[in-house]
């Protein structure tokens, strides 16, 4: 009798072992079939981005072209400011303890190879945003405004000076992040990829598909360049688990605004879609054309 209980206990024991090896299996299979559909669905968005313009590069948006930009609409700015030193006067920016802590402007730390992604991440962002000055420190924030006894600014020190000493005084208010001050992201990275990818999970129908149409996550949709993918803060993070992930969080990526429509139950933190749908993560809705 004590032997058949033993038996059926082993027996027990190999069944249960073999359920286990089942259940991972179809996990993997189940994050092969997403993996392969996020592929599939952004090779299919990006080949159907069309160019700018006739004989114009589909991606046009390097760094030197966006402190042209900068420059030409925004002159005046911190931006405009931070972008002076850059192309005109490096030589005395390095030079400069107050740029020390600065790692640049958000529009400038990242692009997006489709153009449209490019331009609604943009506008999902917002210009203030967009131009906003990034810091690795509090202490680096504090260098770049400098305040008298009675609290108002001393325009002769910061980047006030700095504007008035190269013929571009700041007026404006202007947005500057920390990055010692943000929350980096708490989970893992895609394993072995080289831009360092958030390992978010995929939103998932009841029967454990993607929804139809999602792309992926926007923090994982942008390029950052290889130094500011590691130990940019104090920490030792990178840009993409703290500054781009606070700035989208978990914003799902779709081919159009109907697939995104139908998705919306699964959707917690925003969407775009490459035909100019915007949501917002409080409910708030974009509606019409640019």
């Amino acid at each position: 009798m004590q032997e058949r209980e033993d038996d059926l206990r082993a027996l027990g024991l190999k069944i249960k072992q073999h359920e286990d090896k089942l259940k991972l299996l179809k996990n993997k299979i189940t994050k092969f079939d997403d993996n392969f559909d996020m592929i599939k669905n952004r090779q299919s968005s990006t080949s159907s981005a069309p160019k700018i313009s006739e004989g114009e590069s589909s991606h046009p948006n390097t760094e030197a072209d966006i402190d042209e930009q900068i420059l030409l609409h925004h002159a005046n700015s911190a931006a405009g400011i931070l972008c002076q030193m850059k192309t005109r006067h490096e030589a005395q920016a390095f030079k400069m303890p107050m740029l020390e802590d600065v790692v640049g402007v958000v529009a400038t730390l990242a692009n997006v190879q489709n153009d449209h992604l490019s331009t609604l991440l943009s506008e999902y962002l917002g210009v203030e945003t967009m131009l906003a000055i990034v810091c690795k420190t509090n202490f680096g924030v504090g260098v770049l405004e400098i305040h008298n006894e009675d609290g108002s600014i001393n325009k002769g020190f910061g980047l006030h000076g700095l504007g008035a000493a190269i013929g571009s005084a700041l007026h404006d208010r202007f947005l500057v992040i920390s990055l010692e001050s943000l929350r980096p992201y708490p989970g893992k990275f895609v394993l072995d990829d080289p831009q360092r990818q958030l390992n978010i999970l995929n939103p998932r129908l009841p029967n454990g598909q993607c929804p139809p149409g999602f792309l992926g996550f926007a923090v994982n949709m942008i390029k950052i360049d290889a130094s500011n993918l590691f130990c940019v803060t104090p920490s030792g993070y990178g840009l993409r688990e703290t500054l781009f992930y606070n700035l989208f969080s978990r914003l799902q990526v779709y081919r159009t605004r109907t697939e995104m429509m139908k998705a919306l139950p699964l959707i917690i933190d925003g969407a775009v879609s490459l035909d100019g749908g915007i949501i917002r993560s409080d409910g708030v809705f974009y509606l019409g054309n640019r």
